[in-house]
């Protein structure tokens, strides 16, 4: 038996969409969980990919009957997270079980869950998630992100960064008043160039 996730929220759990990331943050894992987050908020995006995750981990077993598994939604995190940041299992099973964040985004509490993953849990789920079935999730992806590009048909700053003993230097080629205003408001270490992206 398993499910795509739970349906009732564990007390003191923060909602995935409510996820507050730090936006300065340079490392990886924020980017890659507001990407997830994306997935999961996005409605259609997030069916799709679940049909497609329960075609194809396990589509033989009995959803009905036998001990759970572990939810969909927490092997997909786990093994993106894994696979993109090129983690071993030991560095995963750290990092579910202590990473604030991802412990969020697995739909754990702050405060009163002690949920421990196993590491040979971790090993079983996880390697369900193939490359194969991540380049089709890719796809699907991939799409909804042209999707939305097709939709935003708006003018767009291209910004380079320079050193900074040069002096500011703003070429502007068919304007809206908004790149103007954009660029008025960009440091003196940036150069920008403004175009016109159909």
């Amino acid at each position: 038996m398993r499910i795509v996730q739970s349906k009732q929220p564990q007390l003191g759990s923060t909602a995935i969409a409510d996820i507050q990331f730090d936006l300065k943050s340079r490392d990886d894992i924020p980017q890659i969980l507001r990407g997830l987050q994306y997935i999961y908020v996005n409605t259609d995006l997030r069916n799709a990919v679940f049909n497609l995750l329960e075609t194809h981990i396990q589509p033989d077993a009995d959803q009905k009957n036998g001990r759970p598994g572990m939810n969909l939604w927490n092997i997909f995190v786990l093994g993106v997270l894994r696979l993109d940041l090129n983690w071993d299992y030991d560095c995963l099973h750290e990092q579910a079980n202590n990473h604030k964040t991802i412990r969020q985004m697995l739909g754990h509490a702050d405060i009163f869950d002690a949920y421990h993953y196993n590491l040979q849990t971790l090993k079983d789920n996880v390697r369900l998630l193939t490359p194969e079935l991540l380049d089709e999730i890719n796809k699907i992806v991939v799409a909804s992100g042209h999707a939305v590009l097709k939709k935003k048909k708006t003018k767009r700053c291209v910004v380079a960064a320079i050193p900074l003993w040069l002096k500011p230097m703003c070429i502007i080629q068919r304007t809206s008043i908004y790149c103007l205003m954009r660029c008025a408001k960009l440091s003196y270490s940036l150069r920008v160039f403004v175009a016109h992206i159909t």
